[in-house]
C-alpha cells in the first residue's frame, strides 16, 4: 500500500506596494457596461522635502484606485461626506498593484493642450491607516489605536 499525499499549488506573487501620505479626492462609485459596479477615488500623494520649521514645500503624485477590502471600503465610505463637503481629508494609505496608462487630453486646460499625452498611475487602495479631515485625526472603522490594543490585550481580550 502506497500512501500519497499531495501537495497544493502555491500562488506565487511579485507584490508592489506603495505606501505614502495624500489627499482624498472623487471619491466614486464606477458603473462599467460589464462586470460589477466599484468604488474609486483619487489620492495626491505627497512627495519632497520637509523644511528645518516643520514645514513642507510637496510635490504631488496622482494615483486613481480602485477600493479593495472590506476596512478600505468603509473607511472611503466614512470619508466621503467630508470630501463632498469640500474639506481637506488626508490619509495615510498603502497601494499595491500600481501601473501607467497613458491617455490623452481632450480639451485645453491651465496646464496641458488638447491632443497632449498624459500619464495616469493607476492601481488598488489595500489600506488606509489613519486619516484626518480638515488637519484634525478621524477615527476609523474597525481600526484599534495602540493604546486600545495594549488596554484590551492588559484585560486578557484578544
Amino acid at each position: 500500500m502506497t500512501d500519497t499525499t499531495t501537495t497544493p499549488a502555491v500562488s506565487k506573487f511579485y507584490d508592489l506596494h506603495v505606501t505614502g501620505l495624500g489627499y482624498l479626492n472623487r471619491v466614486r462609485l464606477v458603473k462599467p457596461r460589464k462586470g460589477d459596479e466599484f468604488l474609486a477615488c483619487s489620492i495626491s500623494a505627497l512627495r519632497g522635502e520637509w523644511i528645518s520649521d516643520g514645514s513642507i514645500k510637496p510635490d504631488y503624485t496622482r494615483f486613481d484606485v480602485r477600493v479593495y477590502g472590506q476596512e478600505a471600503i468603509k473607511a472611503i465610505e466614512m470619508l466621503k461626506p467630508h470630501g463632498d463637503a469640500k474639506r481637506k481629508v488626508m490619509i495615510q494609505f498603502k497601494l499595491g498593484d500600481i501601473y501607467p496608462e497613458v491617455f490623452v487630453y481632450e480639451s485645453d486646460s491651465q496646464y496641458h493642450k488638447k491632443g497632449d499625452t498624459g500619464v495616469n498611475i493607476k492601481g488598488r487602495l489595500l489600506k488606509i491607516a489613519k486619516a484626518w479631515v480638515d488637519g484634525n485625526p478621524v477615527m476609523l472603522p474597525n481600526l484599534v489605536s495602540d493604546e486600545e490594543a495594549s488596554a484590551s490585550a492588559a484585560a486578557g481580550g484578544e
